[in-house]
Parts: C-alpha cells; sequence; structure tokens
C-alpha cells in the first residue's frame, strides 16, 4: 500500500500564488503611503530644525539672521547656476556678520555677502513641493492637526501662489563668487526673535504667523492627490514654530 503523496498539487499552488498576489495588492500601497508620511515627517523635521536653530542663533547672537527657501527642477541633478523648478527644496541659514541690517531698510537691495556668514549647511530635500495652502474660511488660522487651509490676508506665506513670498533683500549661496542658488523667499530673525517675511508690498511686517507649506512630488510632477500635507507655521512675535500635518 502506497502512502500518501505530500506534495502541493497544481490547482494548491494556484491557490497560494493568488493568495499571495491579493495579499500584495492590499499590502503595496500601505507600505508605500508609510514611505511616503515618513518622507514627510523627516522633511518637516528638518525644516523646522533649521528655522529654530537660526532663531536661537539670532537670540543668542544678538544679530539678524534669514531662512532662505528655494525649489528646483527635482527630475536633474541640481545645476550651476541652479535651475528653478519642482520636487527638491533647498534651504540655507545666513546670519548678519556685525549684528546689524546689511542693508538700508528705507532701499532695500541684494544683500552683500561681505557681511553675512553661513550658520548652518546647504540643505536639500528631495521629493518636495512648496506649495500655499488656500485661504481658510473666515479668515482664521489653522488650530487643529487635521486642517491646512490656513493662509489669509494676515499670514504670509512660502509657498507657490498668492501670497507667496518675495522678498526686498535675497541672498545668495554661496556668500561670495558666482551665485548657484538665490534665495528671493526668507524667513527673517530679529535679535528679539522675532519673525518677520519678505514681500513685495511691505518692508518686513510683522505678521501672526508665517506658513511653509510641503507637498510631495515625484521628480518634478507634484502629487495633487496626496493627503500627506504639512504647514510649518512660526508665530511672529515669539518665533515659535509648530508642525501640523492631515
Amino acid at each position: 500500500m502506497h502512502g500518501r503523496n505530500n506534495a502541493f498539487t497544481l490547482i494548491e499552488l494556484l491557490v497560494v500564488l493568488a493568495v499571495i498576489a491579493v495579499l500584495s495588492f492590499l499590502v503595496i500601497p500601505a507600505i508605500n503611503g508609510l514611505k511616503k508620511s515618513g518622507d514627510m515627517n523627516t522633511a518637516s523635521g528638518q525644516i523646522s530644525g533649521v528655522i529654530t536653530t537660526a532663531r536661537t542663533y539670532a537670540v543668542a547672537n544678538n544679530t539678524y539672521t534669514w531662512v532662505g527657501f528655494f525649489e528646483e527642477d527635482g527630475s536633474r541633478t541640481s545645476t550651476q547656476p541652479a535651475t528653478a523648478g519642482t520636487g527638491r527644496i533647498v534651504i540655507d541659514s545666513v546670519a548678519s556678520a556685525d549684528g546689524t541690517l546689511p542693508y538700508t531698510p528705507t532701499n532695500p537691495s541684494v544683500i552683500s555677502g561681505s557681511r553675512l556668514i553661513q550658520t548652518s549647511r546647504l540643505l536639500k530635500i528631495d521629493g518636495m513641493h512648496l506649495v500655499t495652502f488656500p485661504a481658510n474660511v473666515g479668515g482664521t488660522t489653522i488650530t487643529t492637526p487635521g486642517a491646512v487651509t490656513i493662509s489669509n490676508a494676515n499670514i504670509g506665506s512660502i509657498g507657490d501662489t498668492t501670497p507667496q513670498t518675495v522678498s526686498l533683500t535675497p541672498f545668495s549661496y554661496p556668500l561670495t563668487g558666482t551665485a548657484q542658488y538665490t534665495f528671493t523667499k526668507a524667513i527673517q530673525f530679529s535679535p528679539r526673535g522675532e519673525a518677520r517675511i519678505n514681500n513685495s508690498t511691505s518692508l518686513y511686517p510683522l505678521q501672526p504667523a508665517v506658513e511653509v507649506g510641503l507637498q510631495p512630488a515625484h521628480g518634478a510632477i507634484v502629487d495633487p492627490t496626496s493627503v500627506n500635507l504639512v504647514s510649518i507655521q512660526i508665530t511672529g512675535v515669539g518665533g515659535d514654530v509648530t508642525v501640523y500635518r492631515r
């Protein structure tokens, strides 16, 4: 009498493969979602860290600091000079070398690099886009992590549309020589830690808050359906940094 053959039959193998395929279809999107969420957490942590460090440096050294933002084409390697575009955020932080404003407030111009010092290394974050969130109904600022529509007339925005920041006093990287990056979007911190944002209508207005909006991108393509959105807010007077997620 022959013993039972313990090998799988063809039908059993096909069933196992079908189950694996279904599980992969269900699990892979979840894994990708976790990765994107993790990437957004990393990016928001890096940016908020640079902002906080710049404010701390300004207060500790009784000087002025700036955090500049530039977005370049994320589908290619960095060029010299940089190619503006979408998908890679470049961030630089500088300070006044002698503690004074390196420009005349009534007649701003490009800040001379000789009057600035680097306070951090150049930071590049791939797969991210600077975005301006739409104005919230009622003109109120964000109060819960579930909301992202936070911009209004009293909030400065580092993003991609109105009220987009255009600096009256841009600075460059490197500080001397041929510039690779010119930062036309910037947050300025005073020796008291006040956060002011540059724009084209009023010279460094002290606003209730400044917002840096983040949205995922793939190369140079923004993901319009992503739920991984981040708003980094800096209060004008206290310079407190808060990260909100959807």
